[in-house]
Parts: structure tokens; C-alpha cells; sequence
């Protein structure tokens, strides 16, 4: 009798030994993926490894990416996962993102994935721009269906048109990063000038655009794809336009900061896999896995429509662009709420 009181608290404390042996290890992820996805993937992926644990520190793209290179020298992240491909372009070149080969990188759609040999980003999803067209307005304004970008410098359409001011939307220098890479500078610059005099307003939101020609406030809105099928679908009198010569995107992307943890590795590894990407893929139409695509009503054919983005152009040429684009069109934009 006397030795079983003395066994129980050495088998307790040794249970309680083994168990702090086999904690669970820490990720600290940096994100800007949106705050009602961040359980469903911290779920997915804690299942596939209970022994590891994310902590996520979450912000806008633009404060992420600060954050990040105020960081560089003494860095706080294990991994980058959610951050758009300009960014991850940037963080590479300052020494942040480090190279590494994933498991299954194969399986990735080759235009999401780092485009250079030493590989240090990999795309989960993207995200595209529309042209929304009210068909109720057009047919009483007398607006033809435009077909093209030039279509919307004809003077018909002055004062018809919304887009989002790319100083504080990433949809909108999705657009005009997509437009100067594709036309070229000089070109691209003329073509913004033209299209400024069809201008009713610049938004400060990506998706306001859309909104406000779903609602008949303006005829045509440079906007999200997403946000167009969205509203299509709620019953908005609008067409969803890939107008030819392209349309902007990016990736959202993936990255290694700590290489010398294999729990971070492992985090890289599942965010491209088969089982990650069925997870994007309830948020987003196109995701990165070669076999996973879900179909969304009236959402256009986007894969085709899609401008060759350099993303690390789009990131160092950031600052020059839109402080030109401020000096030259910045009085049309809605006033800041």
C-alpha cells in the first residue's frame, strides 16, 4: 500500500514530463490574407501536423510588407504565407524570402510561382480586374458594350467611368501596373491621360467601382473580377468585361523566412499541397494547384485575359508610379472617409 502512493505521483509527474517533451512547436506567420480565412487554414494545416502550432501576426498588404523590412535585420517571422507577389518580389530582393524547393512545386501554375532560378516564392491563389458594365445604363445612356481598353477613351463614355485611385487600392495599381507593362511607359501614360477625361471619379476602394455600377451610380467600373461574379450572381444588371489587351492581377503568395526551423519548412510545403489549395479554393476561384479549380457563377474566363506580370518590376517601380499618377490624376478621387 505504502509503495502505491509513492508510485502514483512518479508516474503523474512522468506523464506530465513526457507531455512537455512533445509540446507542440510555434510558427510565428506573417499574413495578409483576410480575418475570416485564418482558422480555416490554421485548422487545416494544425491537423496534417498537431505537432506544430501558428501564430499568426495579420495586417494590410502595405503594413505587412513594411513591417516585414523594418525586420530585416533581426527577423521575427518563420514564415510569409498570404502576402501578394509584388511584395514577396520585394522581400526577396532584400534578403528576406530565402530560396528553397518545396515538395509538390511542380503541381504549382508555373505564372504564380517566383520566376527566377533560386525560387523563394510560390503562389496559393489570384486575383483579377473586370470592367462591370450596368446594361440598364448603357441602354439609356446610348453606351455601346466596350470591347477593348481604347474603347473607353471614346467621348461617349466621358463621365461614365469609375476606377480605384492606385495610391490606396492595390486593385487599382494592379491595373495601371498591368497597363504600363503591357503598353509600355510612354504609351501606358498617354492612354491614363485620355482615359482621366472619361473619368467620373477615383474610389479609395478596390471593389467600389463594381458596386457603384451595380447600382446604376456610374455605367462602367474598373474593378475586381470577383466582386463583379458576386454581384451578377446577387441580380445586378451588369456584363463582366476581359477587355482585350489584358487585364491586372496578382498572386498571393508563399515564403520561407526562417530556414533554419523544418516546422517552417513544412508550413511551405502544405500551403501549395493538393489539400491547402482545396481550402483557397472556397475563397477563391484560381488558387496555385494545377488540379484544383472550383467553378463560380459568372465568373469570366479570367487565365486568359491575363497580362505577363513582373512582380518585382511592379514592387521597385511602386513609389515613382504613383507619385506621377498623384500628380497627374489625384484631383478626381473621392474624397477619404
Amino acid at each position: 500500500m505504502k509503495n502505491r502512493w509513492i508510485i502514483a505521483p512518479l508516474t503523474a509527474l512522468a506523464a506530465m514530463t513526457a507531455s512537455s517533451a512533445f509540446a507542440a512547436e510555434e510558427l510565428t506567420v506573417y499574413t495578409a490574407f483576410e480575418t475570416d480565412m485564418l482558422a480555416k487554414f490554421k485548422t487545416g494545416f494544425e491537423q496534417a501536423n498537431p505537432d506544430i502550432k501558428i501564430k499568426w501576426v495579420r495586417d494590410s498588404t502595405g503594413i505587412m510588407t513594411a513591417k516585414l523590412l523594418a525586420e530585416k535585420s533581426n527577423p521575427r517571422a518563420d514564415v510569409v504565407w498570404g502576402l501578394a507577389g509584388s511584395s514577396m518580389a520585394l522581400l526577396k530582393n532584400e534578403g528576406i524570402l530565402k530560396p528553397y524547393s518545396p515538395q509538390g512545386l511542380e503541381l504549382v501554375r508555373s505564372n504564380l510561382v517566383d520566376p527566377q532560378e533560386d525560387k523563394a516564392w510560390f503562389g496559393n491563389d489570384a486575383f483579377f480586374n473586370a470592367v462591370c458594365f450596368n446594361e440598364i445604363v448603357a441602354e439609356r445612356q446610348g453606351l455601346q458594350k466596350p470591347e477593348t481598353w481604347e474603347d473607353l477613351l471614346k467621348p461617349e463614355y466621358k463621365g461614365h467611368i469609375a476606377m480605384p485611385n492606385p495610391a490606396s487600392s492595390g486593385t487599382g495599381y494592379m491595373q495601371v501596373s498591368a497597363w504600363i507593362q503591357s503598353m509600355g511607359d510612354d504609351a501606358a501614360w498617354d492612354y491614363m491621360s485620355k482615359l482621366d477625361n472619361n473619368i467620373a471619379h477615383y474610389t479609395h476602394s478596390g471593389s467600389k467601382p463594381c458596386v457603384q455600377a451595380g447600382m446604376g451610380e456610374v455605367a462602367i467600373g474598373i474593378s475586381m473580377a470577383i466582386r463583379g461574379a458576386t454581384l451578377k450572381t446577387q441580380g445586378a444588371p451588369i456584363d463582366i468585361i476581359m477587355p482585350k489587351g489584358g487585364v491586372g492581377w496578382e498572386a498571393e503568395a508563399v515564403g520561407l523566412v526562417n530556414t533554419q526551423s523544418d516546422a517552417a519548412k513544412t508550413l511551405v510545403d502544405w500551403s501549395i499541397s493538393k489539400e491547402a489549395n482545396k481550402l483557397y479554393n472556397e475563397f477563391y476561384p484560381v488558387v496555385g494547384h494545377k488540379d484544383i479549380q472550383a467553378v463560380v457563377k459568372n465568373y469570366p474566363d479570367v487565365e486568359n485575359a491575363m497580362v505577363d506580370m513582373d512582380f518585382g518590376k511592379m514592387a521597385q517601380s511602386r513609389e515613382g508610379v504613383l507619385k506621377t499618377w498623384s500628380d497627374k490624376f489625384d484631383a478626381k478621387s473621392e474624397p477619404r472617409s
